[in-house]
């Protein structure tokens, strides 16, 4: 298939997940997703409020990062802070799942946390995208937490933070995509950096990427003349 310029920018969330980013910073994301029409941007929930009113009467949404990046805290406070980042004006959210139950395979409290937050999205009217950090996992518990999302039905499954110790691979998306079913899309996150690794990812089934890359993505599909 062939990508245009566009399109790709569409799929792209512009990400600062940075512990010291300053509102100058998300001020920068704000403008710059607005100027290369990005799909959202992906910040924690703090600035929320602010890049709401920044990308006001814009196509750009506001995301929100949902006990990031580890994912270990309860259910509850997940939902609350997920809550919080709704009333902030959030129009989806990433959260992570708990790494470590799905280590155990304890694959019901993963559904029940799932189902929970995906609860909060459906009630918001927003979407839901579960994060996996698939670098910490088997074949079998990637295929399991998908095969839960496939039952639950949040909008996304997505592979990773970008702050565990590896990020998307292009092989795990496929798995995601297979076992997730038709009503669950895919996000690859975590060192999706130029054309090429936004192409792979692309291939391999994603239809949303997470990156702070995506200017340099777009520049690159430019140089190469791809249609916008």
């Amino acid at each position: 298939m062939i990508w245009t310029v566009s399109q790709v920018a569409g799929m792209i969330d512009h990400t600062n997940l940075k512990a010291f980013a300053t509102k100058e910073d998300f001020r920068r994301l704000c403008e710059e997703a607005v100027t290369y029409g990005f799909r959202s941007v992906a910040i924690n929930p703090y600035p929320v409020a602010l890049c709401r009113k920044l990308l006001e009467g814009s196509t750009v949404l506001t995301g929100a990062a949902i006990a990031f990046p580890l994912g270990q805290t309860t259910v509850e406070t997940k939902v609350a802070e997920a809550e919080n980042a709704v009333r902030d004006g959030c129009q989806e959210f990433d959260y992570v799942l708990n790494v470590g139950k799905l280590k155990e395979h304890d694959y019901d409290y993963i559904e029940r946390e799932m189902a929970a937050m995906t609860a909060v999205a459906r009630r918001a009217g927003i979407c839901c995208k579960v994060i996996f950090e698939t670098c910490y996992l088997t074949e079998e518990e990637i295929i399991e937490a998908a095969r839960i999302a496939c039952r639950v039905k949040p909008d996304f499954v997505k592979t990773s933070t970008g702050f565990g110790t590896a990020g998307a691979k292009k092989e795990h998306v496929a798995l995601m995509k297979r076992y997730a079913g038709p009503n669950v899309q895919v996000k690859a996150a975590g060192g999706i950096r130029t054309w090429a690794d936004a192409k792979a990812m692309l291939e391999a089934g994603a239809t949303r990427l997470g990156t702070s890359g995506g200017i340099r993505i777009i520049e690159e599909m430019r140089a190469e003349g791809l249609e916008e």
